[in-house]
């Protein structure tokens, strides 16, 4: 089965959500319409441009229509849910969500989506822009970014350790949980374009061991579906997404790196 257009997973979307307590993170989401659709691994990893998915990409325009039909909401950690209308709402007709959005296109509204399958939302145009500057880093460059990046979200003593012998170990920091929990953690980064392999995350998962039980896998690319799954035995993995909604925070200490 090939991935559907946007509109045609507005039902699967809002069935995914209120299957999932009524909120999700993307990637939660995008794992359960996997699930429902019952597309493979093929259409899952199909690439519309640079390092991002058609599903995804198509699946970020459902959430801007349903979004701006007033059927979901997001916080700025990335979680989406259900509104109290979301809650209320079996199915939709597609075709009705797009007349509301595009009438309010036409009343001046400020367009986070866009109306064409292949057409990105407005938004994703600052992501694209911030990867392809991460993609031109040296690997060593990347490694500091990253270490800039986890010191800024409240890691301490952390260290860019990347060297031969390390097995793909490329650092190490300590993070604190209020005040009365610390736990050691250790990353690696891939200023990779591309998608990261299930066996890549187990080579990672392998390099861990005796060193540390908490691990961040760090990549300008995004992740096989099996690399997800084998991710959650580790629970700590993050794609360019989520390194580019860290650097949305911290915007100025991007650009004084370059």
């Amino acid at each position: 089965m090939a991935v559907p257009t946007y509109d045609a997973m507005y039902n699967p979307l809002l069935q995914a959500l209120g299957e999932l307590g009524g909120s999700a993170s993307v990637d939660e989401m995008e794992e359960k319409v996997v699930e429902l659709l019952g597309l493979s691994e093929e259409d899952v990893n199909e690439i519309h441009r640079k390092n991002t998915t058609k599903l995804r990409y198509r699946l970020a325009c459902t959430r801007n229509y349903l979004k701006r039909y007033g059927l979901l909401e997001n916080s700025s950690r990335g979680v989406w849910a259900l509104t109290a209308n979301g809650k209320s709402t079996d199915k939709v007709d597609k075709e009705e969500v797009n007349r509301v959005v595009k009438s309010l296109d036409r009343e001046g509204e400020d367009t986070e989506g866009a109306a064409d399958a292949e057409l990105p939302p407005t938004a994703r145009l600052w992501e694209d822009e911030m990867l392809e500057q991460m993609q031109q880093l040296t690997p060593k460059d990347f490694e500091y970014l990253c270490q800039r990046i986890l010191r800024e979200s409240g890691f301490v003593q952390v260290e860019v350790t990347g060297r031969s012998g390390d097995g793909g170990i490329d650092g190490k920091g300590i993070i604190k949980l209020g005040g009365l929990l610390s736990f050691h953690v250790v990353f690696q980064c891939k200023r990779y374009v591309g998608r990261v392999s299930s066996q890549q995350i187990r080579d990672f998962r392998g390099a861990m061991a005796g060193r540390s039980t908490q691990g961040l896998f760090i990549t300008t690319g995004t992740f096989t579906r099996d690399a997800r799954q084998e991710a959650k035995l580790m629970r700590q993995l993050r794609s360019y997404s989520t390194t580019i909604l860290l650097l949305s925070k911290y915007q100025s200490t991007f650009k004084r790196l370059h």
